[in-house]
């Protein structure tokens, strides 16, 4: 079978086919700090299933890290729906754009086997989509300083005629709408 032709399994424990009802008091057994997977197992068995303790311990770890993850998703969630409500006008992209790295920097950071396995196709792929998202963020960014430019040459042009007759308040505001136009185009 080829690399690109290849399913991914996920794991599969044998708490996993528990039936539901037995699976979920494991579950709250295992956040209850109380149990040990000795006392676990021994409920199990209890229930007529004999389950090993390292099974439990393998299927609490991933049942752990999958929790984990969650809790992380939900944690940038609400901090991404905080700066939007703070910052009604900000770039959202980017906030969006800063979890997926780092998410895809802490994903490469973990499946070293995973990166390796990866078809040289689909890493390549996602290079490109990487690269096209930043050329885009850029374009749009020239593009806005470049209305902002065109918006306070002109505005300036109107201003300055208006008031042509006092060029202590010209001055005054030219440095107004210079001040202006540099906080516009900072790169905040």
């Amino acid at each position: 079978m080829a690399d690109g032709d290849r399913k991914r399994n996920r794991s599969r424990s044998v708490v996993d086919d528990l039936p539901l009802h037995i699976k979920d008091q494991v579950d709250a057994m295992l956040l209850d700090t109380r149990y040990t997977y000795r006392d676990i197992a021994f409920f199990l068995a209890e229930q007529g299933f004999s389950i090993s303790k390292s099974a439990i311990g393998r299927y609490a770890l991933r049942v752990g890290r999958a929790t984990q993850r969650l809790m992380e998703a939900q944690e940038q969630t609400k901090a991404l729906i905080e700066l939007i409500k703070k910052n009604p006008e900000a770039d959202y992209t980017e906030g969006g754009l800063q979890i997926m790295a780092g998410e895809l920097t802490k994903k490469l950071a973990q499946a070293e086997e995973e990166w390796d396995n990866m078809p040289l196709d689909k890493a390549a792929r996602v290079m490109v989509a990487l690269s096209r998202t930043k050329v885009y963020k850029d374009r749009v960014r020239q593009e806005m300083q470049k209305k902002i430019e065109l918006a306070f040459a002109g505005m300036e042009a109107d201003l300055m005629a208006a008031i042509k007759s006092d060029p202590q308040l010209a001055a005054e505001l030219k440095a107004v709408l210079s001040k202006a136009k540099e906080k516009m185009m900072a790169d905040d």
